[in-house]
């Protein structure tokens, strides 16, 4: 294996066209739906399915491992999601549209979650261990940025474009398709940009025999030890998290007499888009900086809960609804980069977990955990806020963070792990 020395050419992009994925085929599949008259009802039981790959994609994630390279994987599939973002805008004008587009978008789903599992084992395989702790907070934030870019740029566009043609299905016919060429272009950057570090042998990393099977790979993660303990902790410590971010833009948008904040749009926009984006920036560099410097093990506790208190913050927001919108500022930033500091942690203890023989198969089931672990509190916080009150919401989510804080406390791993090796 060949050790990468240049993964600033390629670990942003590589990450960018992780998130915008599933930026798209999540969220803004949402709002493109609703302007072009879907129901409630289908929007929210159609669009939330989408969402199961990420769930249940360690089921095929050993293929991944056992056939080809990652980098030919992501690339494939990088390409696969273009040209299924580019059918969907195609297929918006006809009839039976939201049937037709609905299953291309099933196709991009799996497709971008197979595109995660080989990014994710591309960037374990081509990158020595002090690496991968130092460009955790990239991944994280160039990951949110694709996010922020979906849910703000590209929404942007599509209501742009609804006011130019007076035409929503044109107007997001046309929005697809510019998604479809910007993964593109992501596509042909990368296939350029990142390096061929693999060798075209079955799980080469590992230095497993040919024979490999699938059961062997998926069943040997449950093997590892504190698996109970470990799986509890993935499941559990984004618990309060998964519930407030389905439910802060509606406390942002939606109007002080039902509790909310009254901030229109574009405020959100800004908010988030400027301010926001520089904190989560800094918070995810400062984050993989102090990890390859002292390690892991000193980092974890204060991470968790840089986190987690600035919910407390949205608590104060939601009690006494300052007039003033930089106390608004404050407790955005703060959040934002209290939640780029601190996943860091979270997904460097994830990299642990899987570090060993199959290494890519044992991530991708690490993170379907936390994708199962974000899916099902997220579902329900909707009902939870309305029946709380946005005030009692945001005390019951700062209270769920604490079962995953406990828990930490009892993983056991290398104090170290994830530190820069000095050069002798």
């Amino acid at each position: 294996m060949k050790i990468d020395n240049r993964p600033w050419y390629w670990i942003p992009v590589l990450n960018f066209a992780s998130g915008l994925p599933y930026a798209i085929i999540i969220s803004v599949s949402v709002i493109m739906y609703k302007n072009l008259g879907i129901s409630n009802e289908d929007i929210g039981i159609y669009t939330s399915l989408l969402y199961l790959p990420w769930v249940v994609k360690p089921l095929w994630s050993p293929f991944i491992d056992l056939y080809a390279t990652k980098r030919k994987w992501f690339i494939a599939m990088q390409l696969l999601i273009s040209i299924a973002f580019l059918i969907v805008g195609l297929t918006i004008p006809m009839n039976h549209f939201f049937v037709i587009s609905l299953a291309v978008f099933w196709v991009a789903a799996f497709a971008s979650a197979s595109n995660d599992v080989a990014s994710d084992g591309f960037y374990m395989l081509a990158l020595e261990k002090d690496q991968q702790s130092f460009f955790l907070g990239i991944r994280s934030t160039f990951y949110r940025l694709s996010m922020l870019t979906g849910n703000g740029l590209v929404v942007i566009i599509g209501g742009y474009l609804e006011q130019e043609y007076g035409d929503k299905q044109k107007a997001w016919s046309y929005t697809m398709i510019i998604v479809g060429l910007i993964m593109t272009l992501l596509t042909i950057y990368n296939y350029f940009a990142t390096p061929k570090t693999e060798i075209s042998t079955p799980l080469k990393e590992s230095n497993k025999t040919s024979n490999a099977s699938f059961g062997a790979v998926f069943t040997s993660f449950f093997q590892k030890k504190q698996i109970g303990l470990i799986l509890a902790f993935i499941l559990l410590f984004r618990l309060g998290e998964s519930q407030l971010l389905k439910m802060l833009t509606p406390f942002l948008i939606d109007d002080k007499g039902v509790g909310g904040l009254g901030l229109t749009t574009q405020d959100v926009g800004v908010i988030y888009g400027t301010f926001g984006v520089v904190a989560l920036t800094v918070g995810g560099i400062i984050g993989g900086i102090v990890i390859s410097r002292d390690g892991l093990g000193k980092w974890m506790l204060p991470m968790i809960l840089a986190m987690h208190l600035p919910i407390i913050g949205f608590i104060l927001l939601a009690s006494f609804h300052p007039a003033s919108v930089y106390y608004i500022y404050a407790v955005v930033i703060a959040e934002q980069f209290g939640y780029g500091f601190g996943f860091a942690a979270f997904m460097m203890y994830l990299i642990y977990v899987a570090d060993g023989e199959s290494k890519t198969s044992h991530y991708s089931i690490a993170t379907g955990f936390m994708a199962l672990g974000m899916m099902l509190p997220g579902m329900v916080s909707g009902y939870i806020q309305e029946y709380l009150g946005y005030t009692n919401f945001f005390i019951w989510v700062f209270l769920a963070t604490i079962p995953g804080l406990i828990l930490s406390r009892f993983l056991v791993f290398p104090k170290e792990f994830g530190k820069k090796t000095e050069e002798k």
